[in-house]
């Protein structure tokens, strides 16, 4: 029928196929398949095989189109026959059939499964799986383990981290090339094919037959399906409908892959085998629709190909073949004369908008090898088509986990990496056009990783198929089509083209997948070797390289802010790491030793020839182009970091790899302009620019950049410092900072080029730079594991750091196989010497701290290199921090008391080839510029600060450390100045030249300056500069013919150098000598004229340096040489003393350093120090310069009480803090006392903390207390076993709630609720051990209408608040606490209170009827209702607001909603859960007594009075008030017999008893006299120990009953019998066995009844912790009513004490004989009268109810202090079990997994399979398990979130790593551990209702989580 089906499908007949199905299908298909086996097993089985093939024509017929899907839906109803889907499945059914031969399709699957040579795990994985990767084990870097695979084996003290996959991979188990074979599981490690028998032949041979059709069927849907699409519109969905409908035939596909090798064979050889393919796709002859589908798949190769057939038109006329052209070969400079397009249809998509002209499309040709890649692609077998399909349909992934699935089969391995090699340039293709491209790029590497991560595949597919040529060229392809036309230096003319940024193919990283590929091949060394041979690859590479250089150009914009913040800096800065740097590093890795040198000499030549290209093609000549900046040289960079590697590790002389001093020349200009821009950039010069350029900046220097940018900048200017003149360099230096014109002695002068608020910055920039420049060693000769601690030492100055941030900060050679991977065995190595660990702490704001690393004090000592932490901060802020920390060492060791300079630290020596560094300190320019510079400083000129002296004295000092000759030219110099005559200084050494005294300077300066006026006598000290007068100017002249008057100009003495290198004309030479002024800067108008005038000087830098140490000192002659007291001090030079100071002791180890290097210098400053300089005459100081002092010193003393007050403000705002927030302290103060018992105080006062006044609440302006109202079910969470609960993490762990607090207590209600009268239930227990509300406060007060109109203000405050004011909340405007209500404070007096507590001497008898009386009579308050007051109306609304805190069901419990009995029932138990949580709060007793912090949050008091006015309101009818039966013997027993048919009262045995407590008191009239109160509490403890005593007697078995039923009856008539318990506990048996309560006992309830013997003891135990709850509650109650201390007490005597203290115990009893619980009853009736009474309750209920009515009676009074659930020691446990639980409402795995740490309970966070009624699982589980608070553990992210009511916040994580550090979302993946501390904090958090106060970042939730 199947064939009749197909046809119909088709709609309606079609001619070329028999209308009615053939006579074999008719049987059925296991039958057929059966029989078709048998023909073809035949030796001769031709029959057999065309039968078949007949079969297999009609079933998978081609013509069931999918054109009736493609051309819409309707078609496809339309089709009848079920549609296209019934048919698919029929056929899917037959090949099933086929393929078993007869037999059952799962028996063959388990056949072929069991010859399955599993070496290879081989599991692919999507996106977002968890998997693992283990580096010790992993050979490739990209090494992954799927989870079974990870656990099976042994990683114990790996460095493995778990992630999720980005992209999809595969488990790498049992493949050796990838990873080591000790790291296989247990399941791959046998190399199993050994023992795995040979696969029948005709097990698989029906599948060998069947497979090819089935697959070509497959490729005729994919051809079916594909419409080239329009013009550019996407056909994305098309292309998703077809994969859809293809779905069930390639899962068929996936399935048979998963059978094992046995059937991966034979799909390799249908797959690839070259005759199948071309028998069944040439076979088209007759059949038309095969035709058409043929047709689009001709059209679709069309486009395959590099280059378009129609664009061989356009090319044709330039060149005569593609192939022959060479240009790519002669570098890219010549190619760009050929501007024409790459490729048509991409012009059309990208360029339709914007003009050609604008951006002309470059077009490089390619080498004859590439012919391949140009053309259009060929397909021999399945395997190359279904590839290309699977490309032009974007990598469905389906197809994807298909092909990847085949991989473990090594012959389809090989054969599908060379397919996949051979559409490299086709993927390039789909993917620039791609609108997915991010999926793609995903899936494609998805790929490719499994592929190039094997070297030996890698090796193979590069010899064979041209693998490295393909890559570049298809590299150099892609970036073409964004190229644009650079403007760096010469706009106009400039041939250069860059990459644009801005294009989509930058912006989104498209090129990501094609670089990563790259980096992942040259990771080989086979590879990269080829390549780094190859001359023509590297030509090529070096072009691509050279679209990079100079992108993303900066202009400075001059006038105003730039309009549009461009961004396009990410893609460039990302761009060049990727695609540049990391291939870069890549070759590095592989040029390690001696034999690699030819490898860096190729590419070092290419290089450069690459760089000369690059000046030619700007345009460049010698001044780079002003105000403009390019962050991007990767050609320097390239060549820098392959100098660098030659001298490290292959031992090349680095002269022979350098070029011509003019390339140096070159060379240097760009990097150096950088240097300056970053200068300039800090200086805010840039401004206009907008923040991008500060962000470019940083990135530059930041750690994943730096080693790829700025370093091999400062190295390359290093070598080219090291091999130029030294004077050209540092004068080029002053001149690029624009800092020459400030080098003069004059005091003022005319800077052209910068403005006068930028020159200090630039200098000190420029300083800066010369010191990095002159000290930095990371590639002059330090070792790798020198560099890591320099760079760790630095990032651990600036901050203490966690392990990750540090990974994070130290720079790593960006290529993950260069053997230094971050975690390696150096970095804990080196981090273990350099630092402590500081374990993670608490702060008492609850803010968490991570695990620290910190300097150790040896570091701060020796180590600390302010260099290196200026190199590498980000931030200018980091630098103070590290001078910060580094003063606060020396303080804290004793080293140095002041405020100290950076220390200079000795550095590495230098690499014997880059010697020529050094004479930089050596060159006379810089010692003019420091001599220059000091003397300035000490002559007071302007814009000089003492960061630039430090840099000064850093230079003087390197220079001295780094001198060459010693005394050498000691004598020689002598004559200096006689004999020199063209320049300042002598020679070039600065040790000689340190003592050479100069005396007259000429300079210009403008007219204005102090320098040319006529009478400007000295008005400075009389060492400094005369100035000259006019009149002497004859002898100016002389003066300068004589030569001792010297001018100097640095670009003069520049471009002096430059020329004489250059080789020019002398002619030119004296045209450049005046200062280059760009007439852009030049300044306006009225600058002033310029004149000569003549300085006498007479200092030298060692006078210079000395007098400086005075003017620091403040002293005159401070300055005294040490060696002349000390002469040991020249001999041992190193002394400690001066390692650590201020500018001082830097001029004393200076002026020592210089002694020690010249006799001649010591003799000079001992001469300097003897002429004593006479006293100096005080200065006349100008009223001008005494206003400036002045100022100065006001502000200095301003500045110092801002210091005082702030130090006091900020230990003032943390002992508030301290007391306001801190959960566990001890209690220190109580904000506000509120039940202060002063009896001088006649009434409270409060202070309102918004207006500030004091006074009493009054009933018109009542105060009252800012409260947090919340609902609580922590009391509900209590059980009564000691062992915590622990999480559950196997199937078989459950939780069940029925042994917590609120379902015993929900249980006792019902069951009450079924026996008894409805009203009378509901008063013999309490609710709200769920939802109770509990209310606390912050201790402050305010006038209830100031709260309002502060709410008010809040309410139109438009700032965004943690907060919703619109259900009241607000934070208290005092200490910022979350609050939500305002409880009010009853106006009394305290006075009065005291009267009440004086003991009076009434018996319990009158007492008993006075409490009586007060509770009959309604509303007796001092307050009447009925007249409303401002303060009736407030306590009303707070009411309201307690009932609104917490939902319906935990309020109403009655049968009749809406009883007052509910009201009632609920208002008393707000006291209870206040109280109950009070205890928990002080550890579930009270023997620590006092207030605790629980206390001072407590607002009782205030509480009490607003429920018991609402209490009055429902007075009990006396006949119930169960007063009466407590006090009253009742005489009508029958009554209660005669009225059946309505249900009995509650028995009075059943009450609880603490409620009946809350209810007496509330119902008294307020405040409540003291006497009154022991009254009810003793009255209550006769029915509490009744109670104890009936529940011990069903407790005990039969003997014990009858044993002390008789021992007490004989007792029965002593003087205390009723203060016996003996006598009582027999009574009370010999009263309840009238009933049944006992008689039940048959043989099942002994199992329940203790076997335990009862001793008097352990009686009294059971007794007395019977009664504790209730003593402990009424103790606390009375503490906050009478304000009476608690005492303290040991946990045994807890019950004697307390008892006591509530004056149960009268006060004469003796504690000498043991102590008995029942000495503190008093009976307010005969006991024996009421308990029989009681009794008879009981028995008329157990006559009908024996079973309950024993239930109801043994109450479990202990319960345990609530905790939260137990976590497992290692989160892995949780995060295995959980992250795959499905969901059990939709039985899906949950994207956001989250677990309730309160009850086990398993939710989906924001899940919307599991919404109900808008709102998500996880809120609904919070306010269902506590009411409203809910603690969840996110499995997936490992931290904890909390929400509260309608906000939620991020808790942070209880489980941190090794290191004590959180990993949220698990990104680290390492192993985390608990953290007990962290747990009891939250756990803490949760009982004591803090989260509000305690967290910060609240946010709504909206109910979506």
């Amino acid at each position: 029928m199947a064939a009749a089906a197909a046809a119909a499908a088709v709609g309606g007949p079609q001619p070329s196929q028999p209308e009615l199905p053939a006579p074999g299908l008719a049987l059925d298909k296991a039958a057929t398949a059966a029989h078709l086996k048998a023909a073809l097993s035949r030796p001769d089985n031709r029959a057999g095989a065309e039968e078949l093939q007949a079969l297999l024509e009609r079933v998978l017929s081609a013509e069931r189109p999918l054109t009736a899907a493609a051309d819409g839906e309707e078609a496809a109803v339309a089709g009848g026959g079920g549609g296209p889907g019934a048919a698919e499945e029929e056929a899917l059914e037959w090949c099933k059939c086929l393929l078993a031969g007869g037999g059952g399709y799962d028996e063959f699957c388990a056949a072929v499964r069991a010859y399955d040579p599993a070496a290879l795990c081989g599991l692919v994985w999507t996106a977002n799986f968890v998997a693992y990767r283990c580096r010790t084990c992993g050979i490739s870097p990209c090494m992954s383990l799927c989870a079974e695979c990870f656990h099976q084996g042994d990683h114990t003290g790996h460095d493995f981290n778990m992630f999720r996959s980005q992209a999809g991979g595969a488990c790498d188990c049992g493949d050796s090339n990838v990873m080591r074979e000790s790291g296989f599981c247990k399941r791959h490690q046998i190399k199993s094919s050994s023992n795995i028998p040979c696969v029948p032949k005709d097990l698989l041979m029906m599948s060998e037959f069947v497979l090819p059709r089935f697959i070509f069927c497959l490729i005729q849907y994919l051809r079916e399906g594909y419409n080239e699409p329009a013009a550019d519109v996407p056909s994305e969905k098309d292309l998703n409908k077809v994969l859809q409908l293809l779905e069930p035939q390639i899962s068929f596909l996936e399935d048979l892959t998963k059978m094992g090798g046995a059937m991966r064979s034979v799909l390799t050889q249908v797959l690839t085998n070259q005759q199948n393919y071309k028998d069944l796709t040439s076979g088209l002859g007759e059949n038309a629709c095969a035709k058409k589908s043929h047709e689009k798949y001709l059209i679709a190769l069309k486009s395959s190909g590099l280059t378009y057939p129609e664009d061989k038109l356009v090319y044709g006329i330039q060149e005569p073949s593609a192939g022959t052209s060479t240009l790519a070969a002669q570098g890219f400079a010549g190619a760009t004369g050929t501007l024409g397009q790459l490729d048509s249809s991409d012009e059309e998509d990208q360029d339709g908008s914007q003009g050609l002209g604008k951006r002309k499309r470059v077009k490089l040709s390619s080498s004859t090898k590439d012919q391949s890649i140009m053309d259009v692609l060929k397909h021999k077998s399945f395997l190359e088509e279904l590839l290309f399909w699977t490309i032009k349909y974007e990598f469905p992934q389906k197809m994807v986990t298909f092909l990847l699935n085949m991989l473990p089969d090594q012959e389809y391995k090989v054969a599908f990496t060379k397919t996949f090699v051979q559409h490299y340039a086709f993927i390039m293709k789909t993917l620039k056009k791609s609108h997915e491209s991010d999926t793609m790029s995903n899936r494609i590497v998805h790929i490719s990783v499994q592929l190039f991560s094997n070297e030996e595949l890698a090796r193979q597919v590069t010899e064979e198929c041209q693998l490295l040529d393909i890559m570049v060229t298809v590299l150099l392809y892609m970036m073409e089509s964004c190229l644009i036309k650079s403007e760096l230096q010469d706009e106009e003319n400039s041939l250069h083209v860059v990459v644009n940024c801005g294009e989509a193919l930058l912006k989104n990283n498209t090129y990501w997948p094609l670089v990563s590929d790259f980096i992942n091949i040259l990771s080989h060394q086979s590879v990269a070797k080829r390549f780094l041979e190859d001359h023509g690859l590297l030509v090529t590479w070096m072009n691509f390289v050279s679209f990079f250089q100079g992108m993303n150009l900066n202009k400075r914009e001059l006038n105003e802010h730039v309009e549009f913040e461009s961004q396009t800096y990410y893609a460039a800065f990302a761009a060049e790491l990727e695609a540049c740097a990391q291939p870069m590093w890549g070759l590095l890795s592989h040029c390690k030793v001696r034999e690699t040198q030819e490898y860096t000499r190729n590419v070092v030549r290419y290089c450069l020839e690459a760089l000369q290209d690059w000046f030619d093609a700007i345009n460049f000549v010698d001044e780079p182009a002003p105000n403009q900046v390019t962050f991007h040289l990767p050609l320097h960079r390239y060549y820098a970091m392959f100098l660098s590697k030659a001298v490290k590790c292959q031992e090349l002389d680095l002269d022979s790899v350098l070029p011509d001093q003019e390339m140096l020349m070159k060379l240097m200009i760009h990097p150096l302009q950088i240097q300056a821009s970053l200068a300039e950039i800090h200086s805010n010069m840039w401004v206009r620019n907008g923040l991008q350029i500060k962000g470019q900046a940083m990135t530059y220097v930041q750690s994943h950049f730096c080693n790829s940018m700025i370093d091999p900048d400062i190295y390359l200017l290093q070598v080219c410092a090291s091999r130029l003149d030294p004077d050209y360099f540092i004068s080029s230096v002053f001149e690029r900072f624009k800092v020459v014109d400030l080098l003069t002695m004059a005091s003022q002068h005319q800077n052209t080029v910068l403005d006068a608020e930028h020159e200090r910055s630039m200098l000190e920039g420029a300083l800066t730079f010369l010191v990095i420049l002159l000290s930095l060693r990371l590639h002059l000769g330090m070792s790798d594991d020198e560099i890591l601690r320099a760079e760790m030492v630095a990032q651990l100055c600036m901050n203490d750091r966690t392990h990750s941030s540090l990974l994070d900060l130290i720079p790593e050679n960006p290529n993950p196989k260069s053997g230094i991977i971050p975690g390696s065995y150096s970095f804990e190595s080196v981090l273990s010497a350099v630092a402590d660990f500081k374990a993670p702490v608490f702060e008492p704001g609850g803010s968490m701290q991570q695990g620290m690393y910190t300097p150790k004090a040896e570091v701060w000592d020796q180590e600390f290199d302010p260099v290196m932490v200026i190199l590498r901060t980000v931030y200018r802020r980091d630098v103070q921090s590290a001078m910060d920390r580094y003063t606060a060492f020396l303080k804290q060791s004793g080293k140095f008391p002041g405020n100290p300079w950076p220390p200079y630290k000795k550095r590495t020596p230098l690499h014997p080839s880059y010697k020529g560094l050094m004479r930089l300190l050596h060159c006379k320019t810089l010692h003019i510029v420091l001599f220059t510079l000091l003397y300035k400083i000490l002559m007071d000129h302007q814009n000089l600060s003492e960061h630039v002296l430090c840099m000064v004295l850093y230079l003087i000092e390197l220079g001295l450390e780094n001198s060459a000759e010693e005394e050498s030219d000691e004598e020689a110099s002598v004559c200096g100045p006689e004999r020199c005559h063209d320049s300042w200084f002598p020679g070039s050494n600065l040790v000689s030249n340190m003592r050479h005294f100069i005396n007259y300077v000429r300079v210009r300066v403008p007219e204005t300056a102090p320098e040319v006026k006529r009478d400007s006598l000295a008005s400075t000290s009389s060492d400094s500069l005369s100035s000259l007068q006019s009149s002497r100017r004859p002898k100016v002249l002389q003066r300068e013919n004589s030569g001792t008057a010297q001018v100097f100009s640095l670009v003069a003495e520049r471009r002096k150098k430059f020329q004489e290198i250059i080789n020019r004309s002398s002619s030119e030479a004296n045209q450049v000598v005046r200062p280059k002024t760009s007439s852009k800067w030049s300044a306006p108008g009225s600058a002033p004229q310029l004149t000569t005038a003549i300085l006498e000087i007479k200092e030298s830098i060692l006078s210079l340096l000395i007098k400086l140490h005075h003017k620091l000192s403040g002293k005159q002659n401070s300055y005294y040489p040490p060696w002349l007291d000390d002469i040991e001090i020249l001999i041992q030079p190193e002394i400690p003393k001066y390692n650590h100071g201020d500018g001082i002791t830097a001029v004393e180890r200076i002026l020592l350093k210089a002694a020690l290097q010249s006799r001649m210098n010591k003799r000079i400053i001992e001469e300097i120090c003897r002429k004593v300089t006479p006293p100096v005459p005080p200065k006349k100081i100008t009223a001008a310069e005494k206003k400036t002092l002045d100022k100065e010193e006001r502000r200095q003393k301003a500045r110092e009480r801002q210091q005082k007050l702030l130090a006091e403000f900020a230990s003032r705002q943390k002992s508030f803090m301290e007391t306001a927030m801190d959960v566990d302290s001890p209690e220190n103060d109580i904000p506000m006392e509120i039940t202060t018992a002063e009896p001088q105080v006649s009434e409270a006062v409060y202070d309102c903390v918004i207006c500030g006044q004091s006074g009493p609440s009054s009933e018109d302006r009542p105060t009252g207390l800012v409260v947090l109202l919340q609902a609580s079910s922590v009391l509900g969470q209590c059980r009564d076993n000691i062992e915590p609960k622990k999480l559950p993490i196997t199937e078989e762990e459950q939780i069940y709630p029925w042994d917590t607090c609120a379902a015993v207590h929900d249980v006792r209600l019902s069951l009450l609720q079924r026996y008894f009268k409805d009203s009378s239930c509901l008063l013999a227990v309490s609710i709200g051990w769920e939802g109770g509300v509990y209310v606390q406060t912050c201790g402050h007060t305010l006038h209830i209408d100031c709260h309002k109109s502060y709410m008010e203000s809040l309410r139109n405050d438009q700032v965004l608040q943690g907060f919703s004011v619109d259900k009241g909340e607000f934070t208290c405007p005092l200490c910022r606490q979350f609050a939500n209500s305002v409880l009010p404070c009853y106006p009394g007096s305290n006075v009065e209170s005291n009267l009440w507590q004086r003991p009076s001497n009434k018996s319990i008898q009158d007492l008993i009827k006075e409490v009586e009386e007060l509770q009959g009579r309604p509303g007796a308050f001092p307050v009447s209702i009925s007249s409303e007051t401002n303060l009736s109306k407030e306590m009303e609304s707070v009411m309201k607001d307690i009932k609104n805190t917490t939902q319906k069901k935990y309020r109403d419990y009655s049968k009749t909603p809406g009883s007052p009995d509910n009201d009632f029932l609920f208002m008393y138990s707000v006291a209870r859960t206040n109280l109950e949580l009070e205890l928990i709060h002080r550890g579930g007793n009270l023997c620590s007594g006092g207030a605790s912090t629980a206390g001072k949050r407590s607002c009782l008091n205030q509480l009490f009075h607003v429920l018991a006015l609402h209490m009055r309101l429902y007075s009990i009818d006396s006949e119930y008030n169960p007063w009466r039966k407590l006090t009253q013997l009742v005489e009508e027993v029958n009554s209660q017999q005669g009225n059946e048919e309505q249900q009995p009262e509650v028995p009075i045995l059943y009450h609880d008893v603490t409620s009946l407590l809350l209810i007496q008191i509330l119902m008294m009239p307020q405040p409540l006299r003291k006497d009154h109160f022991t009254c009810i509490v003793k009255v209550l403890f006769t029915l509490l120990y009744t109670q104890a005593l009936v529940a011990l007697s069903v407790k005990c078995n039969e003997e014990d009953r009858s044993a002390w039923k008789h021992t007490g009856a004989l007792k029965k008539n002593t003087c205390d019998a009723e203060k016996s318990y003996e006598v009582l506990l027999s009574f009370v048996i010999s009263e309840l066995s009238k009933g049944k309560l006992y008689h039940e006992e048959g043989t099942q309830e002994c199992a329940m009844v203790s076997p335990i013997a009862w001793s008097p003891e352990s009686m009294e135990k059971y007794l007395q912790d019977f009664c504790l709850p209730f003593l402990r509650i009424t103790s606390l109650l009375q503490h906050h009513l009478f304000g009476e201390d608690l005492p303290s007490c040991q946990e045994e005597e807890e019950f004697s004490i307390l008892s006591s203290c509530l004056g149960l115990l009268p006060t004469f009893y003796q504690t000498e004989h043991p102590f008995i619980s029942a000495s503190c009853l008093d009976w307010p009736v005969p006991a024996f009268d009421i308990i029989s009474q009681w009794c008879f309750e009981i028995n008329s209920f157990t006559e009908r109810h024996a079973e309950q009515g024993k239930a109801l009676l043994i109450q479990e009074a202990r319960w345990k202090l609530p905790h939260l659930l137990q976590l497992p020691e290692n989160y892995n446990t949780i995060f295995q079990y959980y992250h795959r639980k499905t969901c059990s409402v939709c039985t899906k795995v949950p994207k956001d997994p989250a677990v309730c740490l309160v009850c086990g309970t398993f939710v989906c966070l924001k899940g919307l399979c599991c919404k109900q009624q808008s709102y998500c699982e996880c809120v609904l589980h919070s306010q269902n398990c506590g009411a409203g608070t809910g603690i969840f553990l996110l499995i997936n992210a490992s931290v904890i979130i909390i929400i509260r009511g309608h906000r939620f916040c991020l808790w942070g994580s209880v489980y941190l790593d090794a290191h004590g550090e959180e990993d949220r979302d698990l990104r680290r993946g390492k192993p985390l551990y608990i953290c007990k501390e962290r747990y009891k904090v939250l756990e803490q958090q949760w009982i004591s209702h803090t989260f509000d106060h305690i967290n910060k970042r609240w946010g709504p939730h909206y109910n979506g989580l």
